[in-house]
């Protein structure tokens, strides 16, 4: 941002209190303050219409009354950018619709980067009828993972369980997703974007299942559970010293900077990001599994920066539209 420009910059912010409480560090707010931008809170209490003037609102909220509010807001300041666009947004909330996107991408192998993705193998059940038929698994092969179908961010949705066998599935609550389970080396990598920035990062992630592990008693196991099991001696220390996160290579660079800039296009959205693993099978084969909207940002290193910069840039981006529309020209669509 110029630093000839005296002019502050406001950008009001829509989240629900938890969020709000992990995205709105005074380090991030106060490095917004010194590039002359203004975190301001959007207060639920009060009509977003009344309230501003801002230059852009960032939000992750949902519902019918939301959606009503934003769109009066933005029928009387068409220009004030809305970060991001519910209708977009909501793609994300059902698990079958937010990756169908993935498979739409087309993005050319190099010999440099000679690395694939795609989504694994999945379904969506939604009767119990269907979970006790011997065809419902349509060739998925076990174990799976059954998620909720909708992925709107609430406790029940995050409610995930590792399916080992046919049994298991009847046990699940429809509407479910039931996904392919890919070992994966128990890692995954989570790719952060927030406009053109993308970061990626690895964690660890659910060990690989054997086949031994396959012929275990329990049917299923939630998520919570896993953590519990005696995969590979998880429960060991000696498991975590093993792993040797630090030395597992990363996805190249460019190809998931590649993949983060079909999906911002397809989406159309600036703040989202994608977990993916590595197929142990085929190791240049990389699957996406999720994708969530405006996640933890905090988690990512140098957060603050990275919003900072994005925020500077939209700003500057409607202030150079604002100058290119001179008083008594008509604006040309694009």
């Amino acid at each position: 941002m110029s630093s000839a420009s005296s002019r502050r910059f406001s950008i009001g912010y829509a989240l629900a209190p938890k969020k709000q409480q992990s995205f709105i560090q005074p380090s991030l707010v106060n490095l917004a303050r010194d590039r002359a931008i203004d975190l301001i809170p959007v207060d639920s209490s009060r009509r977003l219409i009344d309230q501003g003037p801002f230059d852009c609102i960032i939000h992750k909220l949902s519902g019918p009354d939301w959606k009503d509010q934003l769109n009066r807001y933005t029928s009387a300041n068409p220009n004030v950018p809305i970060i991001d666009p519910l209708d977009a947004i909501e793609r994300l909330h059902n698990r079958i619709s937010m990756l169908q996107v993935v498979s739409e991408l087309e993005i050319p192998r190099s010999a440099a980067s000679p690395a694939t993705f795609g989504v694994p193998n999945q379904i969506v059940i939604f009767d119990s009828g269907t979970l006790s038929d011997p065809a419902a698994s349509n060739g998925l092969k076990f174990p799976v993972i059954a998620k909720p179908l909708v992925a709107d961010g609430s406790a029940r949705s995050h409610k995930m369980s590792l399916v080992f066998n046919r049994d298991g599935l009847t046990r699940l609550k429809p509407p479910v997703v039931i996904q392919e389970f890919i070992n994966h080396g128990g890692v995954i990598f989570k790719v952060y974007v927030v406009g053109d920035h993308v970061r990626c990062v690895k964690r660890r992630s659910l060990p690989d299942v054997t086949e031994e592990n396959l012929g275990r008693s329990e049917v299923s196991v939630s998520f919570s559970q896993v953590s519990n099991m005696t995969m590979q001696d998880r429960s060991d220390d000696n498991y975590l010293e093993a792993m040797h996160l630090e030395e597992v290579e990363m996805p190249p660079l460019s190809f998931v900077a590649e993949i983060a800039r079909g999906l911002r296009r397809a989406m159309k959205l600036h703040l989202f990001n994608f977990d993916v693993i590595r197929d142990v099978k085929v190791g240049n084969r990389y699957l996406i599994i999720d994708i969530n909207y405006f996640p933890g940002y905090a988690k990512m290193p140098s957060y603050e920066t990275v919003l900072t910069d994005f925020f500077c840039a939209i700003v500057n981006k409607k202030q150079i539209e604002g100058a290119n529309s001179a008083p008594g020209e008509t604006e040309s669509s694009e």
